[in-house]
Parts: C-alpha cells; structure tokens; sequence
C-alpha cells in the first residue's frame, strides 16, 4: 500500500525570536508592496499567503517547486538565511495554528494576531493566491485560535503589543495620571494604543498622522487632539510619553528635534516608544540627554509577567492546537484517499 504524501505546505519566515529588531525591519512589508511580493512568490509555489506583523514576516506556500529560502530572500531581496525557520507539512499547520491562537507572539495571548492572520487570509483569496490548502488551514488556523482564547481564559484579559508599550511607559514614569502623550500613527495598533492610554488614566491625548483627517477621526472617536504631521516638532515638547506605532519609508523623528524639544521643558524628560516596523524615531535619539528610547525588542520585562500569568493556561493551549492540527491532518489523509480513488477508476 503507498504511504501517503506529506502535507504539501510550507512556511518560511522570521519573528522577534529569531530576528533583531533591526533584522525583522529589512523584511518588512509596507503599504503597498504586497503585490510585487507576492507576485514573486507565486512564481515558486501554486499558493501563497503572506503574513506580516511588527514581530514577524511570514510566507505560507502550497505547490512549491524549488528552495523555500531561496523565494523568500529572492523576495526581500536580502541573505537572511541564519535568522529564517521553514517548517513543512504538519509542522507548518502547528506553526500557523500557534501563531493565530497568540502563543508564538511576543506577549503571548494577544489578541490582535487573530485579525492579522484572517486579513492576510483574504488577501490571499482576493488575489486569487489561496486554493484548497490554504483555505482549509487558515480556517483551521482561526477557529483554533478562538478556541484557545475562549476555552483557556486567555481573552479575559485583553493583551497586545500596545498595551505591554503603555505597561512600560507606566512603569518609567510611576504612572500616567496627568501625563501628556503624543500618539505617532492613526492606524489599527495606534487605535489600541490610545485606548490603553485612556485606561491607565492619561487625560491629554495628540494624534498625530501623515493624514491630518485619521488624525482627527480618531482623536474624536477615543478622544484627544489631532495634529497633522508637518506640526510634530511644535506639539513634541509637550509629551511625557510618545509612543510611535506607524508605517513611513523613513524616519520621522531625529534626535535634533527630540533636543530642541526638550530644551522648551527643563528638566522634564520624554519617554519614547517605537513599536513600528520599520522603526520610525531614528535610534540617534537615544543619545540625547533626558530622552528614553525604547524599541520592540525593550518590552522583554513586560512579556516576562504576561506569561508568568498565562502559564497556567499554557498546556491546555498545546492541547487545543495539537488536537486541530491533527484534525486538519485526518483532512488531508482523507483527501489524498479519495484522489487516489478517483486516479483509479478512471484508469
């Protein structure tokens, strides 16, 4: 009898566990890039779905014909080879299904990776890069992942990048009750970010945004004040804390301008925070006296405490994810017995 085939899918990629921040941010993907991407990418695999995150880029390929890394590199156009995983077949499955249940991301348990992973999903489709593979497992993918939010507790508390950046922002400055902070973006994570702001008691908000009109749209929909981006150096020295959660093909903030800032607020220092990738403030400005710059890569103490407090839920998590990707598995079997079926009796 033959042995069936493996699982014909592919996953190449890097997150915050293999990666740097200045390594994950030459992989980045910006607005308005995914088509060359993936148009590349499909040169190289039959299906393809391209996820990507501020801790992780990751390309999902079904029908590959050729090296994995090879069409990644090729992609980016960058030798990233040491700071790369592939994960084949049933592993692959394993991989996608952890990362949308939350417990491969950097504060495990969030939330927001659910949403990213259904996007990148129907963006596949749209562009008519997801077949049967694909499809079936980024389902499998995110109903695994709602079961392990909703039967582990793990969505009684909801946690993000964002939320473990204003976590650290408190800490630095013995909270942020009457502190002014200045919002760099106006986008999904800039939209959490003000939230928790709100929560841990910040009462002066300024969004600022390349497009004044987000700006003001979300500034009026959480409250606070919005600020076009030509304005940033004028409302800068009024910030405790900045936090920048944007996409920009540059930086937007130098030390030069962070040093006039301060000069305007003696002895009062300014708390940054850069969760974008790319990074957007230019690390420069952590060389400037009274200017605290933290990165990505600097919320370490924070998801320390977070899976303290989720460890207890963290088997029963495995769990869930082992028993829907053998589920998915079973599929797979199941469709390869009826293919060969088919094969012969149309011999």
């Amino acid at each position: 009898m033959p042995q069936p085939e493996a699982l014909d899918l592919v996953v190449v990629g890097l997150n915050h566990h293999t990666a740097p921040v200045e390594v994950r941010e030459r992989a980045a993907v910006r607005a308005g890039e995914e088509g060359p991407l993936l148009a590349h990418l499909a040169q190289h695999a039959q299906e393809v779905m391209l996820l990507a995150t501020c801790n992780r880029t990751e390309v999902y390929l079904a029908g590959l014909s050729g090296d994995p890394l090879a069409a990644f590199e090729g992609a980016w156009g960058h030798a990233l080879g040491r700071h790369l995983y592939v994960h084949q077949g049933e592993a692959a499955v394993t991989h996608l299904y952890r990362v949308a249940a939350g417990l491969d991301s950097l504060v495990i348990g969030e939330t927001q990776i659910q949403g990213q992973v259904k996007r990148a999903w129907q963006d596949a489709r749209a562009r008519g890069l997801a077949g049967t593979v694909l499809n079936k497992v980024a389902q499998g993918a995110l109903a695994a992942g709602k079961r392990v939010r909703f039967e582990t507790g793990m969505s009684d508390k909801v946690v993000s990048v964002s939320s473990a950046a204003v976590e650290l922002a408190q800490a630095a400055l013995g909270g942020l009750s009457g502190r002014t902070a200045l919002i760099l973006g106006a986008g999904e994570t800039a939209e959490l970010t003000l939230t928790h702001l709100r929560a841990a008691g910040v009462d002066d908000v300024i969004v600022v945004n390349r497009t004044a009109e987000r700006a003001r749209l979300l500034a009026e929909k959480l409250g606070g004040r919005a600020c076009a981006a030509e304005y940033l150096h004028e409302v800068l020295p009024e910030a405790d804390v900045l936090i920048a959660s944007s996409a920009a093909p540059h930086y937007v903030l130098h030390g030069d301008g962070v040093r006039a800032a301060l000069r305007q607020r003696p002895g009062r220092a300014m708390f940054l925070i850069d969760i974008s990738v790319p990074r957007i403030l230019d690390p420069d400005i952590a060389e400037v006296p009274g200017a605290h710059l933290h990165n990505l890569d600097d919320l370490t103490g924070i998801v320390a405490r977070n899976l303290q407090s989720r460890r207890a839920a963290l088997p029963h998590a495995g769990a869930i994810v082992r028993d829907a990707a053998a589920e998915l598995y079973r599929w797979h079997l199941t469709r390869q017995a009826r293919q060969r079926e088919l094969a012969l009796a149309s011999d």
